[in-house]
């Protein structure tokens, strides 16, 4: 909710000390973070042997369905014979394991794409700030466009709506009380039009909600 990244190098670290597990749910970080985006554990460049799990999915950065979890071959034949959701489970169809296969070979000889949405995030990143709009600590390409109370992001989202912009409001309980958000999420086949007009659109409203400050 906040485009943050976890702190990996040092909870891999504590977790060596004490000789526990470190599983990495990197759903937001695959085909993001990373050398050609391979995820948060290639961000801190941690070796694969200290991190002993990694689940991901291929619902998000890929634009598939489906998911993944990762490890040691004890970690699979324990899988195999315990896991019983995926036990229960049917398998993908040919046409959806072959959508997957293809997003995976796209990040791997077309890095372009990863290299355009880290371009598209620090040109939205900086005209929100510039415009000055809070955007928390955010990090990553997902960033926060802190609000307060949740009439007024719910508000916003609508006013977006109507301008062309589709934004949705994240409000309590998903976040604590009066840290309602309108969370965007950028795009790597956005171009430079396409976010001056999303950013036109919220410095619209946000003078016309009194968020931002008229000239």
């Amino acid at each position: 909710m906040d485009g943050d990244i976890a702190p990996l190098d040092k909870i891999a670290k504590v977790a060596a000390e004490h000789g526990a597990m470190v599983y990495v749910d990197d759903a937001h970080g695959e085909g993001v973070l990373g050398t050609g985006g391979r995820g948060i554990v290639s961000q801190f460049n941690i070796s694969r042997e200290t991190v002993q799990v990694e689940m991901g999915t291929f619902s998000k950065a890929f634009g598939v369905v489906g998911g993944h979890v990762s490890g040691s071959q004890d970690l699979i034949n324990f899988a195999y014979n315990k896991s019983r959701t995926w036990l229960l489970s049917g398998s993908h169809p040919p046409a959806v394991t072959a959508a997957c296969l293809a997003g995976i070979d796209v990040l791997e000889t077309e890095p372009q794409h990863v290299q355009d949405l880290w371009k598209n995030t620090s040109y939205f990143k900086g005209a929100m700030k510039d415009l000055g709009f809070d955007i928390g600590k955010s990090q990553t390409p997902i960033t926060p466009i802190m609000l307060g109370q949740s009439s007024v992001a719910k508000k916003f989202s609508s006013r977006l709506y109507e301008e062309g912009v589709f934004a949705l409001p994240i409000v309590y309980p998903m976040v604590a009380r009066d840290k309602a958000r309108i969370r965007t999420l950028m795009n790597a086949a956005l171009k430079e039009e396409d976010l001056d007009f999303a950013i036109s659109a919220f410095e619209k409203i946000g003078k016309e909600l009194g968020v931002l400050r008229r000239n």
